[in-house]
């Protein structure tokens, strides 16, 4: 009986080392990829892209596992680009199709010519996705979810992409309107019962800011199985949603607004290197911050792990690679986990309760 008690304490204690009781959202830190829904591009299009832009090609020279797959991994951090096409047929046929084999086919159930939000990377030129429909990809994550009740939760970067690009078509702008879309999909195909939105953490506070200064973000227990949504956007277009969701008061995406704003609570800073003491500032303060190990291939390439070494060590809860697998498309070591092949631990900074 005693062997038995011993044995079961003994399982109960390991169960509990990764994470502490009582441990909260903002006290740990995870592994997650940046364009998460990137698939391979067509050998034909990059070395197109070679040819007049060789460190365009190269900086676009890595791909990414189904969303399913990486979470199957551990992976809890995905980015998501979006492009706004409510009626449906903006961005049917791009241009660097023409560039395929003959017989290749792309888009073959026509999902680009259904209203809603698209799901890619450039328009015209790298438009290779596991999803081309952003609801598709908020149900992929919706049905994971449902077979993994108990999953740390999972933090999504939203890009709004209206940004011009030479010789491609032009996409339709983000207003107000078009951000509130995203909300809309968002609860349409995930569901506000898997969410982890700005008024959960405000709580009784007057701010999200406040609520974030005074530590107020849950515990990791209670948030398991859920999703944390950010727009990963420019002031100008952060304003324009917030004349959507005033205060963010019910809405669905926290926002990257500098701190000082009563809206603040979630940082995006790329560099760890430049700004590793601001991190550690702001994750002591109470801020989520999510930075990056890697960018445009030049990490995997030297197979350097300085960036993310300062990535860790700035205690930034979010931190999204390229490379939690090597590079498929030249040879490289280079790989991001933590100790023991994790991809989630306490917060370095913050440390166990």
């Amino acid at each position: 009986m005693r062997y038995n008690f011993i044995l079961v304490l003994s399982i109960s204690l390991q169960c509990l080392n990764h994470f502490s009781f009582g441990q909260k959202l903002n006290e740990t830190q995870v592994i997650g990829s940046h364009n998460s829904y990137k698939s391979a591009m067509p050998s034909e299009v990059l070395e197109y892209l070679r040819k007049i832009n060789p460190t365009a090609a190269q900086s676009l020279e890595y791909v990414h596992l189904p969303l399913s797959e990486q979470l199957d991994l551990g992976l809890r951090n995905l980015e998501l680009d979006v492009f706004h096409d409510p009626m449906g047929g903006k961005y049917t046929n791009p241009k660097s199709v023409s560039l395929l084999a003959e017989g290749a086919v792309f888009d073959a159930k026509k999902e680009l010519q259904e209203p809603g939000l698209k799901l890619f990377h450039v328009q015209d030129i790298d438009v290779q996705s596991h999803h081309l429909l952003f609801k598709n990809a908020l149900l992929e994550l919706k049905n994971w979810s449902d077979q993994h009740p108990n999953h740390h939760p999972i933090v999504v970067l939203i890009n709004a992409k209206d940004g011009q690009v030479p010789m491609t078509v032009s996409p339709l702008p983000f207003t107000g309107t078009a951000l509130d879309s995203i909300d809309l999909e968002v609860r349409t195909y995930l569901g506000m019962e898997k969410l982890i939105t700005p008024d959960h953490v405000r709580g009784d506070f007057e701010s999200l800011e406040e609520s974030v200064l005074a530590g107020n973000w849950p515990e990791l227990e209670t948030v398991r199985g859920k999703f944390l949504f950010v727009l990963d956007e420019n002031e100008e277009k952060i304003r324009r949603y917030l004349g959507e969701k005033p205060q963010l008061r019910n809405a669905v995406l926290f926002v990257n607004l500098k701190e000082g704003n009563p809206e603040a609570g979630f940082r995006i800073i790329n560099d760890p290197v430049s700004n590793e003491s601001y991190i550690q500032d702001l994750v002591r303060k109470g801020y989520i911050v999510r930075t990056r190990a890697d960018s445009d291939t030049k990490e995997a390439r030297s197979g350097d792990y300085s960036k993310f070494e300062k990535a860790k060590a700035s205690g930034a809860q979010v931190i999204s690679t390229d490379y939690y697998l090597p590079s498929r498309f030249f040879p490289s070591e280079y790989r991001v986990n933590f100790e023991e092949n994790k991809f989630e631990r306490p917060n370095p900074i913050l440390g166990k309760k």
